[in-house]
């Protein structure tokens, strides 16, 4: 009797689970089971807003989920920082994220997160962050933007995305190193700042070389320099700022890859990094980066948290040289 009774009870339990899994597939199934969200904290238009929809179209091949991009802009990238940190830690609601921004630009706000509570997962590309003119404009070289702004104290205007951003702390720190009195202007995303520029609304603009190349390519925009220690295989005829006597600013780099919640479980970690790799590594990508003109660099989490680790060590004496260092 005993054992009949343990047949019908299991026969049951079989029943009950096959109904479960008929009602819910998603049961049992390794995650993702559904859409991947991707906030991104920065413009349409913008280098890593091109960069982020193109990881989200290739994401399905390797993940076998949609991935949909969600713009989230707002105080240089907390506005969508926050969102994930008080999002669940299930690995459906990532966002794109620069290592400066953990290094620096955190330093520079009162946000109610700590800097730990989200943790990088990939790296995708390099910004190759300058220094950009009009095409037509008189400033050949940087040398020549600096003696007029040397000529004309408080009349050079340059455009940057915003005050703590590697952009503003790049092109601050050779301006006061130049001894030029120059006033900044910050706007909502690198687009807004080339176009300020070639509007004749400002001299000048520090923004990523991808947001400019096409202008560039026109002939309407041209790089004096690229903050950088080294110069890069393309364009190989922009100097960079280390070679223009300007180490300061070739040492800040600025890397784009995903984050996520810092409780995201370390089996769904492992899931996102493994697709991130065949991401990078699809010729799409790869095709894509070269369209945008940014530098693709890929790393894992240990890559990205000793970038941010460096950043911090030649970020921050600069924020308080600045004055632009929040005690917290």
């Amino acid at each position: 009797m005993k054992t009949k009774a343990l047949k019908t009870l299991f026969l049951f339990l079989g029943i009950l689970l096959v109904g479960t899994i008929l009602i819910n597939p998603a049961v049992g199934k390794e995650y993702p089971t559904k859409t991947i969200e991707i906030l991104c904290p920065y413009p349409a238009g913008s280098a890593v807003d091109i960069m982020i929809r193109l990881v989200a179209d290739i994401g399905p091949k390797y993940l076998g989920q949609p991935m949909v991009v969600v713009s989230k802009p707002g105080a240089a990238g907390s506005v969508a920082a926050a969102d994930v940190i008080s999002s669940k830690p299930d690995g459906y609601r990532l966002v794109t994220m620069a290592n400066a921004y953990f290094a620096v630009t955190i330093k520079t706000q009162k946000v109610p997160f700590k800097q730990g509570d989200l943790i990088p997962l990939a790296n995708f590309i390099e910004y190759k962050l300058g220094l950009f003119v009009k095409g037509d404009s008189p400033w050949k070289t940087l040398n020549d933007l600096l003696e007029y702004g040397k000529k004309n104290p408080g009349k050079l205007r340059w455009a940057h995305s915003g005050r703590g951003l590697t952009t503003h702390m790049n092109g601050l720190t050779i301006f006061r190193q130049a001894g030029v009195d120059a006033i900044d202007v910050p706007f909502k995303g690198s687009p807004k700042s080339l176009a300020a520029v070639l509007g004749g609304h400002v001299d000048a603009c520090a923004v990523p070389y991808g947001t400019a190349v096409e202008q560039i390519k026109a002939g309407k925009a041209r790089c004096l320099v690229f903050f950088s220690s080294k110069r890069y295989g393309f364009p190989s005829d922009v100097p960079c700022a280390e070679e223009l006597g300007f180490p300061k600013a070739g040492k800040l780099t600025t890397l784009f890859g995903l984050y996520a919640h810092k409780d995201t479980p370390q089996d769904i970690r492992k899931i996102l990094i493994d697709a991130s790799k065949k991401i990078y590594e699809d010729p799409k990508f790869q095709e894509g980066m070269k369209k945008i003109g940014e530098e693709p660099r890929f790393g894992g989490p240990e890559y990205l948290m000793e970038t941010i680790r460096e950043g911090e060590q030649i970020g921050v004496p600069i924020l308080k040289e600045l004055g632009l260092y929040l005690e917290k």
